[in-house]
């Protein structure tokens, strides 16, 4: 199996322990799922939105029949796709897993040509509609409100031109196109990058999903239960830093004279009021993990 980012970290944080019961709401390519069996005579439950997680989860089936089980589905509709008990522990590592991002025949990866895609269920709009068939002030907006690209207008004027002459099919055909309008900013860093982020969580409405996925994990820890996520992108950071400041109950007053009436009473207990971030030796091993972030929090007495 796959070692996801921060795998240590996430398992301090998360603490498994024997007969407790976890939620691996993106499985991936099952390493936090794995890692969290081998931690403790425990049981997991994951789930993933991918179709083609389903076969990467048998060999977990097969290894732990009595504590591992898989659901296809969406995290942010996990109320619905798992058994309603008081979890000990929910585990979220945000973003594209390694197996979609090292598939270029999905169309993730601005390193790899392939077809315009970039859906991880596989349903719904492609990449390739968005930028083919969107007007280019929407084009901007996306670009820029999800990818904090600054040239976001020029990028999309850029790409209306190219599309009336040739629509956009393939991920190198668009990247091409952003770097030319882009240019080189640093060493190490992709042009097409922000582009390709904001498509991306355009496309899947990850952001939404992280909001329905963390109020699902509110409802679904029981007392004492972990919540750990992993996020990448600085827009996942800052909603998951904003949902745990609230339920912790750690969001200023109106004023410092008076409580706050319309505040309710915490419902997670803040572990790290910083993020934790990885290591330099994991770092030097996985460049992939530079921009990881992990916060995590535990549940109160409040329901």
């Amino acid at each position: 199996m796959h070692k996801p980012v921060m795998l240590n970290e996430v398992l301090q944080a998360l603490n498994p322990q024997d007969q407790e019961t976890y939620i691996d709401a993106t499985f991936g390519a099952g390493g936090y799922s794995q890692a969290i069996l081998e931690k403790a005579d425990c049981s997991v439950v994951a789930i993933d939105r991918d179709p083609e997680a389903a076969s990467r989860a048998d060999l977990l089936k097969q290894n732990y029949p009595k504590r591992f089980s898989f659901v296809e589905g969406r995290f942010g509709e996990m109320v619905n796709l798992v058994p309603p008990q008081g979890y000990d522990g929910i585990v979220f590592d945000l973003g594209v897993s390694s197996p979609q991002l090292d598939d270029g025949a999905r169309g993730f990866s601005f390193k790899q040509d392939g077809p315009l895609d970039m859906r991880m269920d596989k349903q719904g709009l492609t990449a390739a509609d968005v930028v083919n068939t969107f007007e280019e002030k929407e084009i901007a907006r996306i670009l820029w409100v999800y990818g904090e690209e600054k040239r976001s207008r020029s990028v999309a004027r850029v790409i209306i031109e190219k599309r009336k002459i040739t629509p956009f099919t393939t991920t190198t055909q668009l990247a091409d196109v952003i770097r030319s309008v882009v240019g080189f900013e640093r060493v190490g860093f992709d042009p097409a990058t922000r582009s390709f982020q904001a498509l991306r969580l355009y496309v899947n409405n990850e952001l939404g999903e992280l909001e329905e996925g963390l109020n699902a994990s509110e409802a679904l820890l029981k007392k004492g239960g972990r919540l750990v996520v992993v996020s990448f992108h600085s827009l996942e950071d800052r909603l998951v830093k904003t949902f745990l400041k609230e339920k912790s109950g750690n969001t200023p007053r109106p004023s410092r004279h008076a409580p706050n009436p319309l505040q309710k009473p915490p419902t997670f207990i803040l572990k790290e009021k910083k993020s934790v971030v990885p290591s330099e030796a994991e770092l030097r091993q996985n460049p992939r993990a530079r921009s990881a972030r992990l916060r995590w929090a535990v549940k109160g007495e409040a329901a």
